[in-house]
Order: structure tokens, then sequence, then C-alpha cells
């Protein structure tokens, strides 16, 4: 089976890292990854932006012109992204900070998790992006959720291994997240 994915945000809302961890969790279940980052010269505020593909075989090219699924986290990359995917795929979308009113992809499921409200809640909005993988493997079915805790250790430098804990709950609460946004 082959997976690809677009994730797309702004700078500061750990898009990078999220792609990182989700390749690491796919290593973890034995998959080929490829990840491609991509930023703007910003710091912060900035476009950031990846592709991960895995596979049981090849993987072939990391950039992904009509992905199966987006992840997309702020208002200007649902403008610019959205409609690249692909018929049959998910466009999962943090509406804390994405206007979907009237919004209608046809042939594609619009999933809508209100990412930021959530990572606030659970004490630091920096974890959007956790919140975000939890809702994308849920979504998809394509990783399991053990698979991204275990990979929080290889995705987070040693440092920050006291905050695995923290972004695990991100992790569950955005898997949550899903069944409740499908149910309605």
């Amino acid at each position: 089976m082959r997976y690809d994915l677009f994730f797309a945000g702004y700078g500061g809302q750990g898009v990078l890292l999220a792609g990182n961890l989700l390749s690491y969790a796919a290593i973890r279940e034995g998959k080929n990854v490829s990840f491609f980052p991509a930023y703007g010269v910003e710091k912060r505020g900035g476009a950031a932006m990846c592709t991960v593909v895995f596979a049981d075989g090849e993987t072939g090219s990391p950039v992904v012109g009509e992905p199966s699924v987006s992840v997309i986290l702020n208002q200007l990359s649902f403008d610019k992204y959205a409609a690249k995917v692909k018929q049959g795929g998910i466009c999962l979308v943090n509406s804390s900070l994405v206007e979907l009113a009237g919004v209608v992809l046809e042939g594609r499921e619009l999933l809508a998790v209100p990412m930021n409200r959530i990572a606030i809640e659970l004490g630091d909005v920096r974890m959007v992006n956790m919140v975000a993988c939890g809702a994308y493997a849920t979504a998809t079915g394509a990783l399991t959720l053990e698979s991204l805790q275990e990979a929080l250790k290889d995705a987070l430098p040693e440092r920050n291994h006291r905050l695995i804990p923290a972004n695990v709950k991100a992790i569950e609460a955005g898997a949550a997240a899903v069944f409740s946004a499908r149910k309605s």
C-alpha cells in the first residue's frame, strides 16, 4: 500500500516536525519513506509545508501534485492547496483558523477539526501539529497511534523527551476529534 500526504501551515505551527513524526512512525511500521520539507525564508509566520510518501515498496518521488490527503492548518494554505486533493481523497482542516462556511470540495471528504482549540485546551497552542498527526492517523488508518507515540522519541530532540506525555495527549485528542467530526 502507498500513502501520500501534503501538510501545510505557517512557520511556528510545527509542520516540519509533524512531517518528521509521520515519517518516523511509518519507518517504525516497516514502510519506506520519502519526506520533502519546504518553507519560506521567514523564521515564523511564513509558509511551511511538506510532503510525506510512505509505502510497503518503493515510494518514488516525494513531490506530490495531487495528494490523497492534505492536512491544512491555516487559511492561506487552504485557499492555495485544498482544491489539489485528488478525487476520493481527504482534506483535513484546522477549523479553528480556516473559514469553511459554504465550502464544498466535490468528490473529496472535507474533515474539519478545531485543532488550535484542542491544543489550547490541552495547555499549549504549539501542540496543534500533534493534534493534526493524531487526526491524520485516525482519519486515514495509514498509521497507528502507537507508532506515532513511539516515534516521538525519534522526532523530538532528547532535551524535549520530557514533553512526550503532553504530545501523546495531543495525538490522542486529535484522534478523538476525528470521530466527533465524522459524526456531525
